[in-house]
């Protein structure tokens, strides 16, 4: 029994996903949203779940896998989509198809890596790239479609990137203190631009600290 519970954890997550898919074709980009940020959670507790129970396998490894494509990876490409790439035609199309393929690469070259990158994440981890895309949409915010398109771009680039985010585990990066400067600066710009945009600037924040703490 308990070896069942974070593989349904683990489903739970694909469950979340679908609603989401199934949300964006309805119109309901909101509901979707949330349902993308329901996933997340789903996400981070199968794997805790099957540590605290002692039950990792490779069945689960593979199945989160798989999970984490459709629900940050396709979920999140249909959603921009529709929400407003589709604008472009053909040019958004292929800005949401590369984002769901860069999410498909993310998830490839970390299973291989397991063994050989330890201590942080190389590249952005997909559930922070469909979460970027799922709380920009609840703030209810409408930019210009060609800067939608070119930030969704390069949120799928920054999947496949080599730039290295800390996963807080307590042995990863070294966190430099310029970047956490002027993140919390950016953070902080983000509120002042939208109040409630709080899921937002988490996400936003991170994919910022990676490239500066990177870079510097």
């Amino acid at each position: 029994m308990k070896k069942q519970i974070p593989n349904a954890l683990t489903a739970s997550n694909l469950v979340f996903g679908m609603l989401s898919i199934i949300s964006t074709y309805n119109a309901e980009y909101f509901l979707a949203a949330v349902f993308i940020i329901i996933a997340t959670i789903a996400d981070g507790l199968d794997g805790r779940a099957a540590r605290y129970f002692k039950v990792s396998s490779e069945f689960g490894k593979e199945l989160d896998s798989l999970c984490d494509l459709v629900s940050f990876g396709v979920a999140p490409a249909f959603l921009a989509y529709a929400y407003s790439l589709h604008d472009l035609g053909y040019v958004g199309m292929a800005g949401a198809v590369f984002f769901a393929t860069c999410g498909a690469l993310r998830l490839a070259r970390f299973n291989v890596n397991t063994t050989v990158v330890k201590g942080f994440f190389m590249g952005l981890p997909i559930p922070a790239g469909g979460c970027l895309i799922a709380t920009f949409i609840l703030t209810g915010a409408m930019p210009k479609v060609e800067f939608l398109t070119i930030a969704v771009v390069l949120v799928g680039y920054l999947m496949v990137s080599t730039v290295r985010y800390p996963d807080f585990k307590g042995k990863g990066e070294k966190i430099k203190k310029i970047p956490v400067l002027i993140t919390a600066l950016f953070a902080i710009y983000i509120l002042f631009w939208n109040v409630k945009a709080v899921l937002f600037m988490i996400f936003s924040a991170y994919v910022v600290f990676g490239i500066l703490n990177t870079l510097m």
